[in-house]
């Protein structure tokens, strides 16, 4: 297994992996956003500022995380990893790079935020030392509202 720092040319790449690990939640009401984001999108993300690091075995993209950098802290968002390959570590084997990676940016915390539905992933990060700080409901655009905790761990 190995896990590098993604490009922009990177793009289709963490679409394909997000798009099969989200599917999960296109049922969800309302489904996820990131149902909704682009090769474009990303591409776009990815060229004003934002990181990622991809997760393969076997030369074999299976994971993947997106991330931003801010004063003390990283604030990652859309973790993903291949249904068939969930369940062996890999989420954690990510989040373990991203915590050496903040911690040579000289960055002391990472946050998230979860679905409060989705306990699966909630547990998934107190497991490795996160706790919750926060909750809200986020209103989306087409005004249905999504409950969410707000995640954090001091590195």
């Amino acid at each position: 297994m190995k896990i590098v720092s993604a490009k922009a040319t990177d793009a289709p790449t963490l679409h394909n992996l997000m798009i099969q690990a989200f599917s999960v939640y296109k049922d969800e009401i309302p489904p996820s956003s990131a149902l909704e984001e682009t090769v474009h999108s990303i591409t776009h993300a990815l060229e004003g500022g934002e990181r990622a690091l991809i997760c393969t075995m076997k030369e074999e993209p299976v994971g993947m995380v997106r991330f931003q950098l801010y004063e003390n802290e990283v604030y990652f968002y859309r973790l993903s990893v291949l249904p068939e390959k969930q369940g062996q570590g890999l989420a954690k084997k990510l989040l373990g790079s991203l915590e050496s990676y903040a911690l040579e940016q000289g960055k002391n915390v990472i946050r998230c935020k979860v679905r409060m539905t989705v306990q699966k992933n909630i547990q998934l990060y107190r497991s490795i030392g996160y706790h919750i700080y926060d909750e809200e409901t986020i209103s989306k655009p087409n005004g249905l509202s999504v409950p969410v905790v707000s995640m954090m761990k001091k590195l």
